[in-house]
């Protein structure tokens, strides 16, 4: 099956049929599976979905994640988790790359794809997937991991099922979103913009 075709499948399949397993899942957990930096018991918690494709997304990694670590996480006050919202197969294939690498260095692997993201991001999928390789065998991936982590369906399928909860739970329809105690927030945010919410919040 076209991956594709497999993706629209999946997202069907889980549409309709995980509804009561979503009612006891809360896209505000954060559970043993994600990704996340910063203090657990941090006064805020920022979700941030991101489809690893979106210009949108690569430009607040590449111009104000960094400060927002440095401000907020690195001093406590903020837990910021990152999730996939993929909306083709790049998206899919760059995030199923992340879950595939040591969480150790997987925020220094985030941050190169998206700052390379106009180099991997292509059109046809043979061509994703050879950009993407290249970047992957850089950092010490060899072939036969970066295929084993493609061809993981419950892999694609965990990452699919975190959509349709995303969907379901907040109605996230574009990226990236931000969920800041458990209020959503559509679109990319500046530094600024950042501080005045997250201060608003350490003030109350």
């Amino acid at each position: 099956m076209n991956k594709l075709i497999n993706y629209f499948a999946v997202v069907f399949y889980l549409f309709f049929s995980s509804n009561i397993q979503a009612a006891d899942h809360s896209v505000l957990n954060i559970t043993a599976d994600d990704f996340v930096i910063g203090d657990a018991d941090s006064p805020v918690t920022i979700i941030e979905y991101a489809s690893m494709s979106c210009s949108h997304c690569a430009d607040f990694h590449n111009e104000t994640l960094e400060d927002l670590k440095k401000e907020y996480v690195d001093t406590g006050k903020v837990k910021f988790v990152f999730r996939d919202f993929p909306f083709n197969y790049p998206a899919l294939a760059g995030g199923m790359m992340m879950r595939c690498v040591p969480s150790n260095v997987r925020y220094d692997y985030m941050n190169a794809l998206y700052k390379l993201q106009k180099s991997w991001v292509m059109r046809e999928h043979k061509d994703t997937r050879s950009e993407l390789y290249k970047i992957m065998q850089s950092g010490g991936m060899q072939q036969e991991e970066f295929d084993a982590c493609l061809s993981d369906i419950d892999l694609e399928n965990d990452l699919l099922e975190g959509v349709m909860n995303a969907q379901r739970e907040y109605n996230i329809r574009s990226t990236p979103s931000f969920i800041v105690n458990g209020v959503l927030y559509s679109g990319n945010k500046n530094i600024k913009e950042f501080r005045q919410i997250i201060d608003k919040i350490l003030s109350q």
